[in-house]
């Protein structure tokens, strides 16, 4: 199982142990406004979300979504990953945060260093994320790891559209800036 470093994060395949965080994370309004309702409101349905979502996801494919952990204190501040979508044709990545850790540059930090996996360890040859139109922030974020906007797809539950991103290993590669 990977556990990727940065000099302010580790993200790390997260367990039972962190279905307390789960159940916060994803009962957040922001969550639940911008990805939506997981129906998860007890430690024990944060715990089969768990087993049955980022566990699975290892087993089957050897990535999933990891907890971002802040080096300094230990706290998971949020998830960032990978995940097969049966509905993409492509691996997609994803991320979101605590309300106390947005605006920190920790979803950029986090989902620069999963591009970079992705890219370089697993050599996907294209790569995936969605976002709601509203959701500015992620946006940036997706274009400042390299992703460019593609076009507009619907939800397959039909409640939404989403804004569809996507990179490309013959694609070239933006200049960061590290900071």
């Amino acid at each position: 199982m990977i556990v990727l470093h940065t000099e302010r994060l580790t993200l790390r395949p997260l367990d039972q142990r962190d279905a307390a965080f789960m159940l916060e994370l994803l009962n957040d309004p922001e969550w639940l406004r911008l990805i939506g309702d997981r129906q998860v409101r007890t430690l024990d349905d944060a715990a089969r979300y768990i087993e049955d979502h980022m566990l699975a996801s290892y087993r089957q494919h050897g990535f999933g979504f990891y907890g971002i952990e802040i080096n300094a204190s230990g706290v998971l501040a949020g998830l960032c990953g990978l995940v097969k979508r049966d509905w993409l044709d492509h691996i997609d990545l994803g991320y979101a945060l605590l309300p106390a850790w947005r605006g920190k540059g920790i979803a950029r930090e986090a989902a620069q260093t999963m591009f970079h996996y992705a890219r370089d360890t697993l050599r996907l040859p294209r790569l995936l994320a969605t976002t709601r139109s509203y959701n500015h922030g992620s946006q940036k974020v997706l274009e400042y790891i390299g992703m460019q906007y593609e076009r507009d797809i619907p939800h397959p539950d039909g409640s939404r559209m989403l804004m569809l991103y996507s990179w490309q290993a013959d694609q070239a590669q933006p200049q960061l800036d590290h900071a």
